[in-house]
């Protein structure tokens, strides 16, 4: 499968070796002045081009000497090709885990191929300017993902022990792996706060993590305090096969395990063979500072090439989509325009100006509609983005009630400007993030995007005008003019990467199952 404007890249059949990294740090500088720095790490990837493409999000960490961060991060690995990693770790000091407000703390730079060839890097960490970090190191572990098993497990605790001096202790769980080398960190549970008799919400943890696939090899669990200086308090460490009590062990409290049971985590892959279709919308930004699509300075205009950054994105995104949905039919919208006969401003209309049918006949028939919508209304104002989304989760909302993974949906917006309805815009993605449904935003022009980039979850935390948070990120944000030089290809491979992990991760959160099992080839 080629995409627009670069080479082949790898088929879909070749996605089969996925690797799973673990983080941990030492000797982290100090920001804060009365604590221990609050870390995150950042991972980003570079295959080819000058330009680094965010692929995961932001990771908690256990604050204590060593940091280790308890999410790992799941990738990919290509033999033939040289894959570029960058670690950046913060110190984060806003409660929303903001890239914009935390401290700089390092960055490691290597390849996949260097990771998995050594299975654990340790290297130090040093600044943008190249210079030492302090004493700060980062260790890389790396461990192929052959099994998709996890365990499934919903646990609570009763009478645990009052650990804060002014209130009640804050709990998580920690659970380990036994390795040749110790107990390495497999899954950190969310913190239930101010409650000695919590219970967590139901979690997976993939068997190869917890146990190397062996349910007979022993675990480690500890439960600990999370308190405002982020120190812990362990009390309780449970072992799956030794039973006896040790020595010297006082009892302080009760885990309750009320569920554990393995279960298939199915892959991308697994869904689209198993017949999910990706359902694909297009929304287009016909706003008026846009500029007259007559001039050549407007960025509607269409040079006598045929090009202009509105296309190249359509061609870009849809040209890859497209290989997921059997009927290659599209529904595209404009946004922000005086439309004909009324000329009554509309914030999601037909490009092909036919409401009952909206569909386009392929990435080919959403170019002619937009070609043909151009001349025939009038570019106004304001951008509001909160009625495309709702209307796309209008459909994942109905596909849910299928109670298979059956569909998800794929929304591309295409804009030039910053957003006027950003409160209703939050709350629209807040409430999409609980149904199948992803949102690429594609900013075309050389205006200001920082609004868009608070939309990517890639930041911190993304909440309603209400406070409500999202259940899952599933904005990702890219500025054109960054990929302008290194063509459509590196394009579409930054908005599309965090993708497949987005659906299969939706599904198996709702323990959908694919409409048929896919065959074992």
């Amino acid at each position: 499968m080629a995409a627009a404007g670069g080479t082949p890249g790898p088929r879909v059949a070749d996605c089969v070796t996925k690797v799973s990294l673990s983080v941990s740090c030492d000797n982290l500088l100090d920001m804060d002045s009365f604590s221990k720095s609050d870390p995150l790490c950042v991972l980003f990837m570079n295959s080819s081009g000058p330009h680094w493409c965010e692929r995961m999000c932001i990771l908690d960490s256990c604050f204590s000497l060593v940091y280790l961060f308890s999410k790992t991060f799941v990738i990919d690995y290509y033999f033939e090709m040289v894959q570029k990693l960058k670690f950046e770790v913060y110190d984060i000091d806003s409660s929303n885990c903001s890239l914009q407000d935390a401290d700089f703390l390092g960055e490691m730079e290597c390849t996949l191929g260097q990771v998995v060839s050594s299975r654990k890097l340790t290297k130090p960490l040093v600044m943008k300017d190249k210079r030492p970090a302090g004493k700060g190191t980062i260790t890389i572990c790396a461990e192929e993902r052959t099994d998709n098993r996890a365990v499934e497990f919903e646990i609570a605790a009763r009478k645990l022990d009052k650990k804060d001096f002014f209130g009640k202790s804050d709990p998580f769980l920690e659970f380990y792996k036994q390795t040749e080398s110790g107990w390495q960190l497999a899954h950190r549970t969310e913190v239930v706060k101010n409650n000695l008799n919590p219970t967590w919400r139901r979690f997976r943890v993939p068997l190869q993590s917890l146990c190397g696939g062996d349910v007979e090899k022993s675990i480690k669990v500890n439960t600990l305090t999370h308190t405002h200086t982020h120190t812990h308090a362990e009390f309780e460490c449970i072992n799956s096969k030794k039973k006896q009590k040790k020595k010297g062990y006082k009892n302080s409290g009760v885990i309750v395990i009320k569920q554990c049971k393995v279960v298939k985590e199915y892959t991308f892959l697994d869904y689209i063979m198993g017949g999910c279709q990706i359902n694909f919308t297009i929304a287009i930004d016909f706003t008026g500072s846009n500029g007259d699509p007559k001039s050549p300075l407007s960025l509607h205009y269409i040079n006598p090439q045929g090009y202009n950054e509105y296309l190249a994105a359509i061609w870009a995104v849809g040209n890859v989509i497209q290989d997921y949905d059997s009927d290659k039919m599209f529904p595209a919208f404009g946004f922000g325009a005086q439309i004909p006969p009324t000329w009554q401003v509309s914030h999601e209309f037909p490009i092909n100006f036919n409401p009952s049918n909206p569909f386009c006949a392929g990435i080919e028939g959403v170019v002619g509609a937009y070609q043909q919508c151009l001349p025939q209304v009038k570019l106004y104002g304001p951008t509001n983005f909160s009625p495309i989304i709702n209307h796309a989760a209008h459909f994942g909302r109905q596909a849910l009630q299928q109670k298979t993974a059956s569909q998800y949906f794929v929304l591309l917006i295409i804009t030039d400007g910053v957003i006027t309805d950003m409160d209703q815009t939050l709350n629209a993605i807040v409430n999409a993030s609980r149904l199948p449904m992803s949102i690429i935003i594609v900013g075309v022009g050389g205006a200001d995007f920082s609004a868009m980039e608070v939309l990517d979850g890639d930041d911190g935390i993304l909440r309603s005008a209400t406070g409500e948070a999202a259940m899952r990120d599933i904005v990702q944000f890219v500025p054109f003019r960054q990929f302008q030089n290194a063509g459509t290809a590196a394009l579409a491979q930054s908005v599309l990467a965090e993708l497949p992990d987005q659906v299969a991760s939706f599904f198996n959160l709702f323990d959908l199952k694919p409409p048929s099992e896919p065959s074992p080839s």
